[in-house]
């Protein structure tokens, strides 16, 4: 599972105020609902694209702290994807960059360099 803090200023529910609305509109129907870190996260089991076998998405609540987004996304393994399939990885690819962008207001270039800066805070000093 990732999670993914928002800009700074912006809270996940002023950005999604329907998280189950916004998870079905991009990845397909909600099958019901994972626990994670005390919070229930969505659950698709049959995503519209093939290219997903399962997602898990939703807000991660922190007591005193800004809800962040919770997501896992599992994927085919792509030497199994048919060629059609193969057409649809782009497109799985935009939904999951575009899903991330509307959730947190961060690129994917923006999110990377934030997860290296977390990584980096969290090396020990010697």
């Amino acid at each position: 599972m990732k999670e993914y803090k928002m800009r700074r200023g912006e809270t996940l529910e002023e950005r999604i105020p329907d998280m189950e609305a916004t998870v079905e509109e991009y990845f397909g129907e909600i099958s019901g609902t994972e626990e994670y870190k005390g919070s229930d996260l969505y659950v698709v089991e049959e995503p519209d694209n093939p290219v997903f076998e399962r997602i898990v998405a939703g807000a991660v609540k922190y007591s005193g702290k800004k809800d962040w987004l919770g997501v896992e996304f599992e994927e085919r393994d792509p030497t199994e994807l048919g060629p059609d399939e193969l057409e649809a990885a782009g497109e799985a690819v935009d939904a999951k960059n575009d899903f991330l962008l509307e959730a947190t207001g961060r690129d994917a270039k923006s999110r990377r360099e934030s997860l290296k800066r977390e990584v980096e805070d969290d090396a020990p000093d010697y």
